[in-house]
């Protein structure tokens, strides 16, 4: 079975729309396995992206995501990692297929109501940023 981290981003909680995206991954089979809410602190957001480091769009990526709390959430499935990016949609939610989460919560690139893992490796290094092993449940 494979992981895969979700957030649930600032746009999205403005809008209350957390238990209604958390409700479609979990209908569409992913097994819930951790949950938090949390003020991410820039430290822990400047490590989070740090892959997009040094790209114009950096700060603003940062400063958003800090903004307001969000949700962090372990989910798991076969092939979790494809299974949630192909739920989520299209990371500009102007592209995402209708009846996608970006299509229907998401405002625009940035404020797209979601991240999801890009691969196991990314899940497995972002998994650990977020939740100790002890937070984690099976069942």
């Amino acid at each position: 079975m494979e992981k895969s981290l979700v957030l649930i981003k600032p746009d999205a909680m403005l809008r209350g729309s957390a238990g209604a995206i958390i409700g479609r991954l979990q209908g569409q089979g992913l097994k819930l396995l951790a949950l938090r809410m949390l003020h991410m602190d820039k430290a822990l957001a400047e490590r989070h992206y740090a892959i997009h480091a040094g790209k114009p769009f950096f700060e603003d990526l940062i400063d958003y995501i800090i903004s307001t709390p969000i949700v962090a959430a372990v989910f798991e499935a076969e092939g979790a990692v494809e299974k949630i990016r192909g739920i989520m949609g299209a990371t500009d939610p102007s592209k995402a297929a209708a009846g996608t989460i970006r299509a229907d919560f998401g405002q625009d690139i940035q404020q797209n109501a979601t991240h999801a893992s890009d691969s196991p490796e990314t899940a497995e290094k972002e998994i650990e940023l977020f939740f100790k092993g002890d937070e984690i449940f099976s069942y």
